[in-house]
C-alpha cells in the first residue's frame, strides 16, 4: 500500500531526530569527501601523466644525446667519414659502437630505464627521414628502483638533430615499457586521501553528535516539559539553561512554551480557586437558609401540636417567622444582585449629577434606623456642588451598606459619621467613620469576602449575612474606584470610597457593566433586616 512504510527503511533510519540529523549530517559529509576525493584523484592524475610524459621526453632526449656523442667519438667519424651519409647509410664503426652490450646497458638501464628504440636519420626539410641501417633496440634488464612501475606503454618519439656534422642528421628515441614512479606517486596520495578522508569523517561525527546535541536538548526538554504539563505538573517549566543554550528560534519556542505554560498556571489556579470559592459559596448559602427555615419549621410544628390556641404564643410565632420570611426575601434579593454584578449583567445608569445628593438620600434613610438605636448621625459635605459621572441608585446602596454596618456595630450613644469630598485629580471621596466595637486585624484582609462575618463575639458581630462589603466592593470597581478601610478593636471603623472622574475609562471597570441607561430593576436600599 502507497501509505505504509517499508520496513528496511524503518530498521535502517534512526528512530531519534538526533540520530537522523546526525545521520543526514554524516551522510553529507561523506559524499562530499568522496566527490573531493573523485576530483581531486582524478586531477592529480592528470599531473602525473603530464609529469610523467615531462620525465619520458627528458629520458629520451638524454639517450639521444648520448647516442650522437658515442657516434661522434667513433675513430672513422674523427677522421672525416659523416655519421649517416648522404645516401641515408649509418657509418658501420658507429653501428658497431652502438650494439655492444654495455652501451645497450647503459641506453636501456640507466638512460632511458625502459626498452628504448633509436634510429638515425636525415633531418631535412620534410622531416626526418630513417637511415636503412640505422635501427637500434636495447632491451631494460635492471631492477627497477624503489618505487618504480613498469608502464605498458610506449612514449612518443623524440627526435633529436645535430647539425654541427658535415651531414646534418638526427636520432628519433621512443621508449616502450618504461619504468616510472606515477602508479606509486598515484597510490600514495590516494591513500594519503583515504586517511585523511577517515579522519575528517570521524571529526565530521563528533561535530555532527554535539551540533545535534545542542539542537536536540532543547527540543528533549520541551518534549519532558509538555509530557509533564499535559500529566498535570502545571508548573512544569522548560529550564533557562536549555533554552539560552540552544539556537535562537528553538530559545523563542521555549520562552513561548514557558509564557504559555505560565498562563496556563494561572488561569488553572484561577479556576480553582473559583471552585473552591463556588464551593464555599454553596456551603455559606445553605447555612444562611438553614437558618431561617429551621425556624420557620420549628414554629409551624409548635402552631400544629396546639400552640395557635395560646394568641400571645401565636402572635409572638407569627411575629417571628415574618422577620425570617423578610429575612430569606433580603437574602434572596442580595444573592441574586452579588450574581448580576459578578457576571456583568447590570449596567450602571451613568448620569453627571451632583453626588452630595445620592449621598444624602442614603443617609436620610438611615436616619430612623440610627434614631431607634440611639446612634448619632451626620453627614459633612462641602457647600459647592460636585458634579461627577456615578451611578446615583448604586452609590447611594454603597452608602446605605456602609452607614448600616456603621449603625450595627456601634453601641448606644456612639457616631456614624459621613463625609463627602472632592479629591484634586477631578474624582471624588466618601468616607464612613463610626465609633463602633472595630475589626479585628487578623480579620481586615477578608471582610470583603462573602458571607464572612468575623469573630462572633458580639451579637452584633454574629447578626447579618456577610454580603453587604461584597456587594459595595463589586458596585466601587465598577465605578473604576477603591474601597479601603482602617480599624482599631474598640475605636472605630473607618471605610473610604474613592471614585474616579471618568469611571467609563479607568482600567480595573469592567466594560460589560457600565453604560448610560440600566434596564435592571433598582437595587433594595433598605439595610439588612435585623434576625
Amino acid at each position: 500500500m502507497s501509505g505504509t512504510r517499508s520496513p528496511s527503511a524503518d530498521g535502517l533510519a534512526p528512530r531519534t531526530f538526533q540520530g537522523r540529523l546526525t545521520l543526514a549530517f554524516v551522510a553529507v559529509v561523506t559524499v562530499t569527501l568522496g566527490l573531493v576525493g573523485l576530483l581531486v584523484v582524478n586531477r592529480l592524475g592528470a599531473y602525473f601523466d603530464q609529469q610523467q610524459s615531462d620525465d619520458l621526453m627528458a629520458r629520451a632526449s638524454g639517450v639521444a644525446q648520448y647516442v650522437i656523442q658515442r657516434a661522434e667519438n667513433t675513430s672513422t667519424v674523427r677522421a672525416g667519414r659523416p655519421v649517416v651519409s648522404i645516401d641515408g647509410i649509418v657509418d658501420p664503426a658507429v653501428v658497431t659502437e652502438l650494439s655492444k652490450e654495455t652501451e645497450q646497458r647503459i641506453i636501456a638501464d640507466r638512460l632511458g630505464q625502459a626498452d628504448v628504440r633509436f634510429r638515425f636519420g636525415l633531418v631535412t626539410s620534410q622531416g626526418f627521414r630513417p637511415a636503412a641501417n640505422g635501427t637500434f633496440e636495447a632491451s631494460e634488464r635492471s631492477t627497477p628502483q624503489p618505487g618504480q612501475e613498469l608502464e605498458r606503454m610506449t612514449s612518443t618519439p623524440v627526435v633529436i638533430p645535430w647539425t654541427s656534422a658535415a651531414i646534418p642528421y638526427g636520432v628519433e628515441v621512443t621508449l616502450l615499457n618504461p619504468y616510472t614512479y606515477r602508479a606509486a606517486a598515484i597510490s600514495n596520495v590516494t591513500g594519503l586521501l583515504a586517511i585523511t578522508g577517515l579522519i575528517a569523517l570521524a571529526v565530521a561525527v563528533v561535530v555532527a553528535a554535539m551540533l545535534t546535541r545542542r539542537i536536540t536538548t532543547p527540543l528533549r526538554r520541551l518534549t519532558e516539559a509538555s509530557h509533564d504539563l499535559a500529566e498535570g505538573d502545571f508548573a512544569r517549566r522548560v529550564p533557562s539553561d536549555a533554552i539560552e543554550d540552544g539556537p535562537m528560534e528553538l530559545s523563542d519556542l521555549g520562552l513561548q512554551f514557558n509564557a504559555m505554560a505560565e498562563r496556563l498556571q494561572e488561569s488553572v489556579e484561577i479556576i480553582r480557586r473559583d471552585r473552591d470559592r463556588s464551593r464555599e459559596f454553596l456551603a455559606d448559602v445553605s447555612h444562611e437558609l438553614r437558618t431561617p427555615i429551621a425556624a420557620l419549621r420549628t414554629f409551624n410544628e409548635l402552631l400544629t401540636e396546639g400552640a395557635d390556641d395560646d394568641p400571645t404564643a401565636r402572635a409572638e410565632f407569627l411575629e417571628t417567622s415574618r422577620a425570617q420570611i423578610e429575612r430569606l426575601d433580603w437574602l434572596a434579593q442580595n444573592l441574586l444582585e452579588l450574581s448580576k454584578l459578578d457576571s456583568g449583567l447590570v449596567l450602571l445608569d451613568l448620569r453627571r449629577e451632583d453626588l452630595r445628593s445620592s449621598v444624602e438620600q442614603a443617609v436620610d434613610q438611615a436616619s430612623a434606623t440610627a434614631r431607634r438605636r440611639g446612634v448619632e448621625l451626620t453627614m459633612d459635605r462641602p457647600d459647592e456642588a460636585i458634579q461627577l459621572r456615578h451611578d446615583p441608585v448604586r452609590i447611594g446602596q454603597v452608602v446605605t451598606n456602609l452607614v448600616g454596618n456603621g449603625i450595627k456595630f456601634t453601641p448606644r450613644d456612639g457616631s456614624v459619621r459621613v463625609q463627602v469630598r472632592r479629591e484634586p485629580d477631578g474624582g471624588a471621596s466618601i468616607t464612613v467613620a463610626d465609633t463602633g466595637i472595630g475589626i479585628d486585624p487578623a480579620e481586615l484582609p477578608r471582610i470583603f469576602d462573602r458571607f464572612f462575618r468575623g469573630s462572633r463575639a458580639s451579637e452584633a458581630r454574629g447578626s447579618g449575612s456577610g454580603l453587604g462589603l461584597s456587594i459595595v466592593r463589586s458596585i466601587v470597581e465598577m465605578h473604576g474606584g477603591t474601597v479601603a478601610v482602617e480599624s482599631r478593636v474598640g475605636a472605630g471603623t473607618t471605610f473610604r470610597v474613592t471614585l474616579p472622574a471618568q469611571p467609563g475609562a479607568t482600567p480595573p471597570a469592567d466594560p460589560r457593566r457600565v453604560a448610560e441607561t440600566s434596564s435592571s430593576p433598582a437595587p433594595n436600599l433598605n439595610p439588612e433586616p435585623a434576625p
